[in-house]
């Protein structure tokens, strides 16, 4: 089933990471994907009324999904803690997605990151669980996203009864 995600990261830092991640996803006959945005447009939302939370309310419109793209600084970022809070908000499936062994044609590999989804937790039964131990992570590298990611995508979806 074609699901519709949408991919939080950080621009900056990881773009020519998550350009290879998205690339190899969007190839794929299964998956429909929300269109990559580039920085010019995430610079034209922050001038806009509502400016970038009203872009990403925009944006998550109509997804099942979201799929987080970590590397060495994303769980930092103001504005991936709040896709990720929104998106658990909402009720979204949510993954992490870890890319920091995704080599970056310029740079290499880089350092591993902090997940983010570890920065956000939720009250279940009197406890307090982070989303790290409510929502699956995935290493790209060694759990194979190229040929894995439709099905954590799908298995994000169900979970979230989607």
């Amino acid at each position: 089933m074609a699901r519709r995600v949408f991919f939080s990261f950080h621009y900056d830092r990881d773009v020519r990471r998550i350009v290879q991640v998205r690339n190899s996803w969007l190839i794929r006959a299964k998956g429909e994907a929300q269109p990559f945005y580039d920085a010019a447009a995430f610079e034209e939302a922050k001038r806009r009324a509502g400016g970038i939370e009203k872009w990403i309310e925009d944006q998550l419109k109509g997804t099942s999904v979201t799929a987080v793209l970590f590397g060495a600084q994303t769980s930092e970022r103001e504005w991936v803690r709040h896709e990720i809070k929104r998106s658990h908000e909402l009720g979204k499936g949510l993954l992490a997605i870890d890319i920091h062994k995704v080599k970056d044609p310029q740079l290499g590999a880089d350092i591993q990151g902090r997940n983010p989804l570890s920065c956000w937790s939720a009250k279940s039964g009197g406890q307090t669980i982070p989303f790290s131990n409510l929502y699956r992570t995935y290493d790209w590298v060694a759990d194979d996203g190229y040929n894995n990611m439709s099905a954590w995508i799908e298995a994000a979806a169900k979970a979230a009864g989607r």
